[in-house]
């Protein structure tokens, strides 16, 4: 069994608020194997990452969604803590146009980084999903958001899990153990006394778990692409009504809605939630008729499993 937990360490727009930090998601991935990532790294994430529990120095990709302050300018007290703290992993930051303002970070202050940091562009122009980062058992991936400056969402996709019934495959003839094996999960079917053995005779394929995060954006055909069959969406919702007219970029609750339902997620957490909204229990009874739907809120840990 495997299991992907979210931790929202900051949940506000541009301008935090005493129970909203800056943007920052924390996600662990439990299999054999721990991976943990970070998306975004709004002011005041490590502080959110000491207060949550979180161990930081397991981090070794952070993804920033686009570089608006909030979204980024915690990176700078990130990288001297991890300093202080004698890390020696190379800490890989991906982003779009990551090289150009990796390096300018890097140069601020007086300060000596005895660790490799290095800047991982991320293409924002176009409608193709990138593979980022793959391991044997899932891929990261972007695709460009509508935000007005180059910007970015991302997807956790676990891959698929084979599982082989070794009852069933005995039943089979099939060996105890070999590289059969490999070869029917890896093409689905192999040569065997004659004739041919299937996946589906002697396997069961459990789905693999996928959560997206769009930064911030605008409603776009993209983000449907990117979230479609998602089991988590978390998406931009600065405000609960269309704001095209005051010229924000960001995406309503009402588009939220309808991405989430073209793109057929299961879930959806609505973040990045502007000041102007004071009163919550307002915001709860708009979402209260979606019980597929829930908001944010710093520190809420929700699991994928």
């Amino acid at each position: 069994m495997t299991s992907v937990e979210i931790v929202f360490l900051g949940t506000t727009a541009a301008i935090p608020t005493k129970h909203r930090n800056h943007a920052s998601i924390y996600l662990k991935y439990q299999s054999e194997n721990e991976f943990s990532f970070l998306f975004d790294c709004g002011e005041g994430t490590q502080r959110q990452l000491f207060a949550a529990g979180l161990n930081f120095m397991r981090l070794n990709e952070i993804f920033i969604s686009h570089w608006h302050a909030d979204h980024f300018a915690g990176l700078l007290g990130l990288f001297e803590t991890m300093n202080l703290e004698d890390r020696q992993k190379q800490l890989t930051i991906f982003g779009p146009e990551a090289e150009k303002f990796v390096p300018m970070l890097l140069e601020l202050g007086y300060s000596t980084k005895n660790f490799p940091i290095v800047a991982r562009d991320v293409e924002y122009e176009g409608s193709s999903i990138e593979t980022l980062l793959e391991t044997d058992e899932f891929v990261i991936q972007a695709i460009p958001a509508r935000h007005g400056i180059p910007a970015v969402s991302y997807a956790f996709v676990e891959k698929d899990r084979v599982k082989i019934d070794k009852a069933k495959a005995m039943h089979l003839g099939l060996p105890e153990k070999g590289p059969i094996y490999k070869k029917i999960k890896t093409e689905g079917a192999a040569a065997f006394k004659g004739g041919e053995v299937k996946l589906e005779d002697m396997a069961k394929v459990e789905k693999g778990k996928k959560v997206v995060y769009s930064g911030d954006t605008m409603a776009s055909r993209n983000m449907v692409k990117l979230a479609e069959n998602a089991d988590l969406l978390i998406h931009d919702s600065t405000f609960f009504e269309g704001m095209e007219k005051e010229g924000y970029r960001h995406a309503s609750f009402e588009e939220v809605l309808r991405i989430a339902k073209e793109a057929h997620a299961k879930e959806v957490i609505l973040t990045h939630i502007s000041r102007r909204y004071q009163d919550l229990k307002e915001l709860a009874d708009k979402i209260k008729p979606y019980p597929h739907v829930k908001m944010a809120k710093d520190f809420m840990r929700v699991e994928v499993k």
